[in-house]
């Protein structure tokens, strides 16, 4: 009986893509890259806290526009898709009768391998273990009609709002009393201790090292699950109803709601995004009071409707024909979306770190976007190649072999 489900199990041919999902997630490992190279360029935990006020002139400009349009939105984007791709194997699994639960545990736990595999030997700002982790979850939400999807992932991110303007206001309560300010100052001197560890190991250690270091950052980036877990659920729960509500198969019958995305949401996020940066342009991750508080969640307010401004733009320019066909460019990037990701930590960390050509701090920040806007043609080149000659990207190919309990077919059959 097992032998037989087995078989009938088997990943999605080519032409049962959604190519709107492979496009988007072309788009989003560009913002990925992007928002990432800052910290493959220098420590990860320093990466990501706003705008560096070391920096001036150009290379304060580029850290602005990168900050203000990409970092934040691309995860959420990233973790919504994946959401979508949840929500299209369970449909697909429903009408074709086969059995699901097993085959997306399996799928988790093979993604969650990648992940510890990425964090702790090529680089510790992975984000495949917190999808990992937060997929288990997304599967005993698989039953909900689909309008709840909607309140419940919304619900979900408010959490981590509501818990940020708690230490903000236990902070405005507290700060100035021995007790408040020892822990402040403790968790200060924990996090520059970890980013200087960090520079020493990537910046000039060895492999072995550098390891180590990755292994330590990894443990601690995973404390944040309680406040970003809330947060790719709630992208989880978007994407399947995305899938579920027909509204990413069928963009044409949801017009309103890709109007107000395009001409309301984008606009509104970038307000309150601009609002955050005015009141703290950086954000430590050690500061609590409610005006960082407020910052923060303008910023999440700003991540969530950016990252739902810019897939509304997007739908909208493929069912353009000027658009279509040069945005199409992106579907085989997407299709290798996991490959694409591991070779992008591959290439940066080689280049960048000490046990590799040993550029790390040295790329002026203002240089950053033009390096990854060079890397990501050459992944979209090479992703245009490989697919020629294979059905899919190599970790794809692994990922849903380790899936499935038996070698997929790789390459294309002629004719």
């Amino acid at each position: 009986m097992t032998a037989a489900i087995t078989e009938n199990l088997a990943p999605i041919a080519v032409t049962e893509r959604i190519e709107a999902m492979d496009v988007l997630r072309g788009f989003a490992l560009l913002g990925i890259l992007l928002m990432n190279l800052e910290g493959f360029v220098g420590p990860v935990m320093a990466s990501g806290t706003g705008l560096d006020p070391a920096l001036t002139g150009m290379d304060r400009t580029v850290d602005l526009l990168v900050y203000v349009l990409v970092q934040g939105k691309f995860y959420t984007l990233f973790s919504l898709l994946f959401g979508m791709g949840f929500a299209v194997m369970s449909q697909r699994a429903e009408q074709a009768g086969r059995p699901f639960a097993g085959v997306y545990w399996r799928r988790g736990l093979v993604l969650l391998a990648f992940g510890v595999f990425h964090g702790v030997f090529i680089w510790a700002g992975d984000i495949l273990v917190m999808y990992a982790l937060c997929s288990f979850l997304l599967l005993a939400l698989r039953p909900l009609p689909p309008r709840w999807c909607v309140w419940l992932g919304l619900a979900a991110y408010t959490v981590p709002i509501g818990l940020m303007y708690l230490m903000g206001a236990m902070g405005s309560l507290l700060g100035g009393t021995e007790g408040w300010d020892t822990f402040v100052s403790g968790a200060g001197e924990k996090m520059r201790a970890l980013i200087e560890s960090e520079r020493a190991a990537y910046g000039s250690g060895t492999y072995a090292e550098a390891t180590w270091q990755r292994l330590k950052s990894t443990v601690m980036a995973l404390s944040n699950i309680t406040m970003f877990g809330f947060i790719v659920i709630c992208m989880f729960l978007l994407g399947a109803w995305f899938v579920r509500s027909g509204a990413i198969v069928r963009p044409r019958d949801f017009p309103r709601l890709y109007a107000g995305l395009r001409w309301v949401a984008l606009p509104v996020g970038l307000v309150a995004m601009l609002g955050s940066v005015a009141l703290a342009p950086t954000m430590d991750g050690v500061t609590f009071d409610l005006r960082t508080s407020t910052a923060f969640a303008l910023q999440m307010l700003a991540n969530l409707l950016m990252c739902l401004g810019y897939v509304a733009w997007m739908v909208r320019a493929l069912d353009t024909p000027a658009w279509r066909r040069p945005l199409g460019w992106l579907a085989p990037a997407g299709r290798m979306a996991l490959t694409n990701y591991l070779m992008q930590s591959l290439v940066c960390t080689w280049i960048f770190y000490g046990y590799g050509l040993g550029y790390f701090e040295q790329l002026p920040r203002a240089w950053q976007p033009v390096f990854g806007l060079a890397l990501f043609g050459l992944q979209v080149l090479v992703s245009h190649l490989w697919l020629s000659r294979f059905r899919f990207g190599p970790m794809e190919w692994l990922w849903r072999s380790a899936t499935y309990l038996k070698p997929q077919s790789l390459k294309l059959r002629a004719g």
